[in-house]
């Protein structure tokens, strides 16, 4: 019998303007408010030209409150002010996942 419960994605896709001071402070703050939030599993994120940052949360309420957070907030109007070009946001349900670990 399959266990799995299905869970949500949040994929956030971005570019960076020519300035990024104090972008990666503000990064690491969110992430750790993020941590304490009902409702997340866990984060994922990479970085070169184009960054990706999958956040991972039971529920869509629970991405609804992380979003409406005041922390947070403030740090969404921060960036598109000043670090960010472009960036997308996509919200998915996971279904199923497997992985492979050498």
């Amino acid at each position: 019998m399959n266990k799995f419960k299905p869970y949500f994605a949040v994929i956030f896709t971005s570019t960076h303007n020519d300035s990024i001071e104090g972008y990666y402070e503000m990064a690491k703050k969110i992430e750790s408010l993020a941590k304490s939030q009902k409702g997340f599993l866990g984060i994922d994120s990479a970085r070169n030209e184009v960054g990706i940052t999958v956040s991972y949360w039971e529920s869509l309420e629970d991405i609804k409150n992380w979003k409406l957070n005041s922390e947070h907030q403030f740090a969404q109007k921060f960036g598109k002010e000043k670090w960010y070009s472009w960036y997308n946001v996509r919200i998915c349900r996971v279904e199923r996942e497997y992985d492979f670990n050498k």
